[in-house]
């Protein structure tokens, strides 16, 4: 019951005293004074009556008003605590999805860089290659760096000018078979565009012929300059910087790469050129070593003699060894008879002295 209808129920008894204590009055004009009275007392045993449970049912309330209370605190406390630790996990994990996002961030921005710096030499990339002298300076330097990490400093010269005037890109210095070789740099980048650029198959046919025009233009001029009998071998290597465009020309023209090895011109890509520069380095050591077979012939040579003399000089030495034990056993017998002989001196000494004990005291000269 709640405090609404308690204040009800003590207005509900306050007037029932009231309209008794009415009634009793009215009663009491027209009979005696005891019935006043017994109404009287009645209402006021009603009245008392209500007040008590009326007392009852408040400390009751006040009672159970109590325990909500302390519930409703305890669920709060509970409610409090839950919601503060919520908030402090929420917070935590705001806290790491925001740091996630800020390493994310720092992660995108350093590859935006690396983006940005990875189109601005993509960039000068291409300004180099529009460029023939600065293409052609490109693929010097990537033939450069090839051949100085396979090949010792004596065995290449870089601008190697020919007995006819013409100065090569590389000169291989092998020996004979087969020869100084020429590593010549050509990069015929228009037309390998055009050939990835066309559309239809009648432009590609013509991209195709002007590629393969380009190339064995290149590989004749190699021909002429670079084969020079007497000083170099009878071939040359026509060195292609692009793995792109040496993979399109032996796909799309394989008749062209034919005419370049009949004509002793060998095309090579930086893969291929790496191989060839490996096998350059194994020819090399074989004739380097072919070089030193006299000298390790000779040197083995004298190493024989000197294993014959130190072997004769063992001998000697062990002939000297049997001498001196010779020696030793020839002393220790001389040793031996030493010590017999001296025994026997001695025991010769011990006789003699015995002897004289037994004879009788010698008389002097001037006794009679």
């Amino acid at each position: 019951m709640d405090t609404m209808q308690l204040v009800i129920l003590v207005l509900a008894g306050a007037a029932l005293a009231v309209a008794l204590w009415a009634a009793a009055a009215r009663r009491g004009s027209g009979a005696d004074g005891g019935d006043q009275e017994w109404a009287l007392e009645g209402a006021l045993k009603q009245l008392a009556l209500a007040q008590a449970e009326l007392t009852g049912r408040l400390q009751a309330m006040g009672e159970s008003q109590a325990q909500m209370s302390r519930t409703m605190e305890e669920r709060l406390d509970a409610v409090t605590r839950r919601l503060g630790d919520g908030l402090t996990e929420h917070s935590q994990r705001t806290g790491d999805v925001i740091k996630q996002v800020h390493e994310r961030l720092a992660l995108i921005d350093a590859a935006q860089k690396n983006l940005a710096s990875l189109t601005d030499q993509v960039v000068g990339l291409q300004e180099i290659l529009s460029n023939k002298q600065a293409r052609g300076a490109f693929g010097e330097i990537q033939l450069n760096d090839l051949v100085s990490d396979v090949l010792p400093p004596s065995a290449y010269e870089f601008q190697a000018t020919l007995k006819n005037g013409k100065r090569a890109d590389c000169l291989l210095k092998l020996p004979n078979p087969p020869g100084a070789i020429v590593i010549d740099s050509k990069f015929p980048l228009e037309s390998y565009q055009a050939v990835r650029a066309a559309r239809g198959d009648e432009e590609r046919v013509r991209a195709l012929r002007a590629f393969g025009t380009d190339v064995m233009t290149h590989v004749r001029a190699i021909a002429e300059k670079y084969i020079v009998p007497g000083e170099t071998a009878e071939s040359a290597l026509m060195f292609l910087p692009s793995e792109a465009v040496y993979a399109e020309l032996h796909a799309a023209l394989p008749d062209v790469v034919e005419k370049s090895y009949r004509a002793r011109v060998w095309i090579v890509s930086p893969t291929t050129l790496m191989a060839t520069l490996n096998t350059v380095r194994a020819v090399l050591k074989d004739a380097r070593m072919r070089e030193q077979a006299g000298v390790i012939q000779v040197e083995v040579l004298k190493l024989l003699e000197d294993v014959a003399r130190l072997d004769q000089r063992v001998e000697k030495l062990g002939t000297h060894f049997s001498q001196a034990q010779k020696d030793v056993a020839d002393i220790q017998i001389s040793s031996s008879k030493i010590a017999r002989r001296a025994e026997r001196i001695e025991d010769i000494q011990l006789q003699d002295a015995n002897v004289a004990e037994d004879l009788p005291p010698r008389v002097a000269s001037g006794d009679t």
